[in-house]
């Protein structure tokens, strides 16, 4: 028998969510698009602001493997999409490099702080942390920004304790869901740890 995904929310559910929260009539997606109300632009801003916060801790959803990146033939600088939250090079292939995301020239680009360079002789294979967009995210993921934007919403906007405290422990549930799926879909072990592997990678050296 076949089972059904539960349905992708989309930004005007979560807007209508965080609107409930403080006791505001829902809106609709002409006033969304036009930002023409104060209190709706302001949970649209509140819900991009979680959402790139939750995805830039790296889940099993938004995190890519082994991803390669090539230096440009004129410069050998390695110019990056904004997608990206979080980049780390892959251990095997640090070779002395310590990389980070600076930016430069209205454009993000890979530096090496050894060297203080953005030149790069070789390809970067690396563990890259995307953004993706609030309506592409897996539905644990939505529900817990969605509860978490709320909750600071309703912060900024009415800064009732009690409130606080009741959308707060929606908010630990909700990510106690998102774990879940997290433990469910990922199959993490403990060598999936970066800080791990480098431990083992170290021992195995000095042995």
């Amino acid at each position: 028998m076949a089972t059904s995904l539960p349905a992708r929310g989309t930004h005007l559910n979560a807007i209508n969510t965080m609107l409930s929260a403080i006791g505001e009539s829902p809106t609709t997606q002409s006033i969304l698009d036009a930002g023409s109300s104060a209190d709706v632009v302001m949970a649209k801003q509140i819900l991009d602001e979680v959402n790139k916060e939750v995805q830039a801790q790296g889940w099993h959803f938004n995190t890519e493997y082994e991803v390669e990146f090539t230096p440009d033939d004129g410069d050998k600088h390695i110019v990056l999409g904004t997608d990206i939250a979080r980049i780390d090079l892959a251990p095997a292939h640090e070779n002395g490099l310590d990389v980070i995301v600076k930016h430069t020239s209205g454009e993000y680009r890979l530096y090496d702080k050894k060297d203080k360079t953005y030149e790069f002789e070789n390809d970067v294979e690396a563990t890259v942390v995307y953004f993706y967009d609030f309506i592409y995210l897996p539905h644990a993921a939505q529900h817990y920004i969605t509860i978490k934007a709320s909750r600071v919403y309703q912060d900024r906007v009415v800064g009732s304790q009690l409130h606080h405290k009741f959308m707060q422990t929606d908010e630990l549930r909700a990510l106690a869901d998102l774990k879940d799926w997290e433990g469910e879909t990922a199959d993490h072990s403990i060598f999936d740890s970066l800080s791990t592997f480098r431990v083992i990678k170290r021992g195995s050296v000095n042995t």
